[in-house]
């Protein structure tokens, strides 16, 4: 059975990544955007392994097949108050990138005045800053964080280094795309320099497109 399973996932992950560009691609299996200068990938070897498991979760969705290490957000757990101060990282993170000394309601973050490191601007209102994940979980779990433990995993969501507090509108424009699929406006230098460190710090696996990305902000 166990090889059963095995086969059928490997048989919807060949199905999906097959279904991507045949044409107008390079040797690494991806092209430049001509509008944009953006770097896509469509097949190995630049396609990023995060992609090749959503489109293996789709085909196996349709066709009924097994697999398996798929990213659930419950494995990374939620924000922890790891000093036992009363702020969970949420309000350390909030305390940390305000400008002025923040107004409290109970352990909860209400005031203060957060620049907008993505688009520019200042905001408030806490309730409006999302805190952002530099390296995104899902991305993290698609370029080999999916191997690690829940341990490594819960402190990696909580990790300060990877948090910046920003509008929740760039945070949900943004999602879970790696540096080939999205820039913040501002900023871009000192945000890929942000993620060079981080995939350094994590050992994580990169593809030569998304390091092309991280290449071309500071230029």
């Amino acid at each position: 059975m166990r090889l059963l399973k095995l086969a059928l996932f490997l048989l919807c992950v060949y199905s999906a990544i097959a279904s991507g560009h045949g044409d107008g691609l390079d040797g690494s299996g991806g092209h430049n955007n001509r509008k944009t200068g953006e770097y896509h990938c469509h097949r190995e070897p630049c396609l990023p392994v995060h992609q090749q498991f959503q489109s293996a979760t789709k085909e196996a969705e349709v066709t009924s097949c097994s697999y398996a290490r798929l990213y659930n957000r419950d494995d990374w757990g939620g924000w922890i108050d790891e000093d036992g101060d009363c702020q969970d990282t949420r309000a350390e993170i909030l305390i940390r990138d305000s400008q002025t000394k923040v107004v409290f309601d109970g352990c909860r973050v209400v005031d203060g005045l957060w620049d907008l490191p993505y688009e520019g601007g200042s905001i408030t209102n806490a309730s409006q800053i999302d805190i952002d994940h530099i390296i995104p979980l899902k991305w993290a779990h698609g370029h080999g964080a999916d191997k690690w433990s829940a341990a490594k995993k819960r402190a990696f969501a909580n990790d300060p280094d990877n948090l910046l507090a920003t509008s929740s509108s760039a945070n949900r424009s943004k999602g879970a795309k790696g540096p080939d699929q999205w820039m913040p406006i501002a900023n871009k230098c000192s945000y890929a320099q942000r993620w060079e460190v981080l995939i350094e710090k994590y050992r994580l696996v990169t593809t030569t497109g998304e390091m092309a990305a991280i290449g071309r902000a500071c230029q």
